[in-house]
């Protein structure tokens, strides 16, 4: 599967006027979202959390974890990240696509909404 990046506004739920443009990469195999510390520090974001992870590579890192305001196309919300080290590539997973009703698109490279969803 190709993967793909997509614009987002990121930005501190306890102040959202810190809010900063970005690419994410689309990862529906990430569970939670990731972002650079460098965005983290940047923004001032909370971090009262931590969580383990399991990289591709098999390794277990344990991360510092918040919520961040997300904007994805003309929708604005809270979801979940996982705070990276410093120069990482900042991921949009798969939580965070279900919070927005959206799915991967990789053959035309895009987002698209999820036209109904279960309960």
């Amino acid at each position: 599967m190709s993967t793909f990046s997509v614009p987002a506004i990121v930005a501190n739920p306890a102040g959202p006027e810190r809010r900063l443009g970005v690419e994410l990469v689309v990862d529906t195999g990430a569970t939670y979202s990731l972002l650079p510390d460098e965005i983290v520090r940047h923004l001032g974001l909370a971090t009262p959390w931590q969580r383990t992870a399991t990289l591709a590579s098999g390794e277990d890192m344990t991360f510092a974890m918040g919520h961040v305001l997300m904007r994805l196309g003309g929708e604005e919300m809270p979801t979940i990240f996982l705070a990276g080290p410093p120069g990482c590539q900042g991921l949009i997973g798969a939580v965070t696509l279900e919070e927005f009703a959206l799915a991967a698109d990789p053959v035309h490279r895009r987002l698209v909404p999820v036209p109904r969803v279960f309960l």
